[in-house]
């Protein structure tokens, strides 16, 4: 008959690519059953809904388990728990993640992306929430189409929005009139984004994604002063001017100690609806030579397409409309090497203890 020991044994020379570690190692094996007729069922629980290496860990799980000799039949359960970076202990006891989304310049599409990101990891399973910084031009809520309004819960607390796929949103534009502008000194700013992490109840997340307001300013010292972020996404486009502002945004999170999770280049090329040619409106490989340079991952690249403007007007994401599009199956291609990345980062902060 075989034995347990001797499948863990097999197991221990699967590497999670990512991790850079065994399987077994990284407590991803469960559950562990052998029969007397030779079959062997498991669990492989994986670091996100949203791995990126799934169907290669998968494979190589249930070949390594299938080479013990007098194994029959393998039975491979899969299921997901989301690895938590920040400390239980923090000010956002339930939040595993924040993923802040940053840009050096606007009008890169850094919210549309943020709003595109949390759908994404939504539409996987997880707990999402989604906080918008940009308090001098929250757009969030109009691109989300928030379907339940906020409410306080007590002196001090206040209960998110709710959107689709039950995404938790939180905005300074959920409380004023849509012409009504914002007109406040850097200290009121960074008031607001402390009230917005401590007194609103967001009760347990997987990932807390960030709209911060672009550039260098207020509203992003605070954050990365405030609270320990997992890490941040820098949005540029493929312009030179675009691309220099957003390394300066990039090392300033760097100079923080932020970690950089990875730069996504929006707005990367236009497909003729038409004829289907792909045109590099703004230039081409830029964004993807400078992550060599500085040395971090190029998460991919989202094309300029209409219907990513109309959703965002409509109040209902490209990814909730229309899932299985092309243009949502590139966003959650970016969306599952985010969760990648945030994995990776939160095995380090767990070696590093």
């Amino acid at each position: 008959m075989v034995s347990e020991d001797e499948i863990l044994s097999a197991l221990r020379k699967v590497m999670d690519p990512e991790l850079n570690q065994d399987v077994v190692s990284l407590g991803m094996i469960k559950d562990v059953k052998v029969s007397e007729d030779g079959k062997v069922e498991l669990t492989l629980e994986l670091t996100t809904p949203a791995c990126p290496m799934r169907n290669v860990l998968e494979k190589a799980v249930k070949d390594a388990v299938s080479s013990v000799p007098g194994v029959k039949e393998v039975k491979l359960n899969v299921t997901a728990r989301v690895t938590r970076s920040i400390k239980s202990n923090s000010m956002l006891k339930g939040v595993k993640n924040i993923i802040a989304i940053a840009s050096g310049k606007g009008g890169v599409g850094k919210s549309t992306f943020a709003v595109n990101l949390a759908t994404s990891l939504a539409a996987i399973g997880t707990e999402v929430g989604l906080l918008d910084a940009d308090i001098y031009g929250p757009t969030v809520p109009r691109m989300l189409g928030v379907l339940k309004y906020p409410e306080y819960i007590g002196e001090d607390k206040i209960t998110p929005g709710i959107s689709h796929l039950g995404i938790k949103v939180m905005s300074l534009g959920l409380f004023l009139p849509d012409e009504q502008p914002v007109i406040w000194r850097g200290p009121l700013v960074s008031g607001a984004i402390k009230q917005f992490l401590t007194q609103v109840d967001w009760g347990e997340l997987d990932y807390l994604v960030v709209d911060l307001p672009p550039g260098t300013g207020d509203a992003s010292l605070t954050l990365a002063q405030t609270i320990p972020l997992t890490g941040v996404v820098i949005i540029t486009t493929p312009q030179e001017a675009a691309l220099k502002i957003a390394v300066k945004a990039l090392n300033m999170f760097r100079k923080l100690g932020v970690e950089i999770i990875g730069m996504v280049e929006n707005m990367s090329y236009f497909i003729c609806p038409n004829c289907g040619h792909k045109t590099y409106i703004f230039g081409h490989g830029a964004v993807e030579n400078a992550c060599k340079r500085l040395e971090v991952p190029f998460l991919g690249g989202l094309p300029l397409a209409p219907e990513i403007r109309e959703r965002s007007d409509t109040g209902v994401p490209l990814l909730v409309d229309s899932p299985d599009s092309e243009l949502s199956l590139i966003m959650k291609e970016i969306a599952k090497k985010i969760a990648g990345r945030v994995s990776v980062i939160a095995k380090n902060k767990k070696d590093q203890k």
